[in-house]
């Protein structure tokens, strides 16, 4: 039986420029559903996984079209506490050739950001479930979100649920309140034993450079940092990217465990990218989703970019995809139609 899979955070509305064009340059805005959270329930609820999402959406059509999103691809929203105050959203503007796409947030005050509290019934929210998921966007929302992750990784922690974070660090969402990432992300990484992050998630939350290593050096010195003072963490993995312009890039991942040992997959070559946002959520379903199938370290790593790289396809934050779209996307020799 698959693994009952919670995650924790705030749901979004995206609204994006349509095509390449500038934000408002046409007077239209695309619009999708998403959040970093959310967009890993998502996936593994397609994965087949019974998938619970836990959180705070505004108490009107915006929060219902929200939900009934995740509905759709078969999350349980159930437990999601509806509350008065306004929707989370996000500004999102497509680069082209060598102009950086851009993200504007439009977050401060939401009803997550100002409901959801560290007093929440966490054990009952929690009842059932093999794995709690989070990363590290909601702490940067506010103090209140912080304490709010950080009872629930606590509350996880003590019935004995295991704990994936993703480092997923946002500082423009920091900077509007002031945070210290430090202090809040450390402890959250603590309990965790999958974390996905680099070098530089990992140097954030110890203070330390490791631009002075090169490479893969700075990947494997973070790594021995992180596995010697996180008695928990069993697995640390990341993508890295290359990218030549925003339609052609090449994406790899890496996975390390406590025992020492490390693994590779890639490069994947993504020429003609559609929407790479949700990419890393996706490598983070991917990964999950392996792991509790019992998949080897290699397929689990091999899978999990696979996922990244699909998302790459898709339109919106969401992977739209089943386990069969994604192996045989692996197992692929061409992209011809498919008859």
């Amino acid at each position: 039986m698959n693994a009952m899979i919670a995650s924790f955070g705030e749901l979004l509305l995206r609204l994006a420029a349509p095509g390449a064009g500038r934000l408002l340059q046409e007077s239209r805005f695309e619009v999708h559903v998403g959040g970093a959270e959310a967009n890993v329930a998502c996936a593994l609820a397609q994965f087949g996984h019974p998938v619970r999402m836990l959180g705070v959406v505004s108490d009107n059509a915006l929060g219902d079209a929200a939900l009934a999103e995740l509905r759709r691809v078969g999350v349980d929203v159930a437990r999601v506490h509806r509350a008065a105050g306004r929707m989370g959203l996000y500004f999102f503007e497509a680069g082209a050739m060598r102009r950086a796409s851009e993200v504007l947030y439009d977050r401060a005050d939401s009803a997550f950001a100002r409901q959801v509290a560290a007093e929440t019934d966490w054990a009952g929210l929690l009842a059932g479930v093999d794995r709690l998921h989070l990363s590290g966007v909601t702490p940067a929302l506010g103090e209140a979100p912080a304490r709010a992750a950080q009872a629930a990784v606590e509350a996880a922690t003590a019935l004995g649920i295991p704990v994936s974070f993703d480092g997923n660090f946002r500082g423009k969402l920091w900077q509007v309140w002031g945070g210290e990432p430090a202090r809040w992300l450390r402890p959250l990484m603590a309990a965790a034993d999958v974390l996905f992050a680099d070098h530089r998630d990992i140097g954030l939350v110890f203070g330390t450079d490791y631009a002075g290593h090169s490479g893969e050096a700075a990947e494997v010195a973070a790594a021995t940092d992180a596995f010697a003072a996180f008695p928990r963490l069993r697995w640390l993995t990341s993508t890295s990217r290359r990218a030549s312009s925003t339609r052609q890039q090449v994406l790899s991942a890496r996975m390390m465990s406590s025992a020492g040992d490390c693994w590779h997959s890639g490069p994947v070559e993504l020429d003609g990218i559609v929407d790479r946002i949700g990419a890393g959520d996706a490598y983070a379903a991917g990964f999950l989703h392996a792991l509790h199938s019992g998949h080897d370290p290699q397929d689990r790593l091999d899978f999990a970019l696979a996922c990244g790289a699909y998302k790459h396809t898709i339109p919106g934050d969401i992977l739209r995809a089943s386990v069969a779209d994604i192996r045989g996307w692996m197992e692929a020799a061409s992209a011809d139609v498919r008859r």
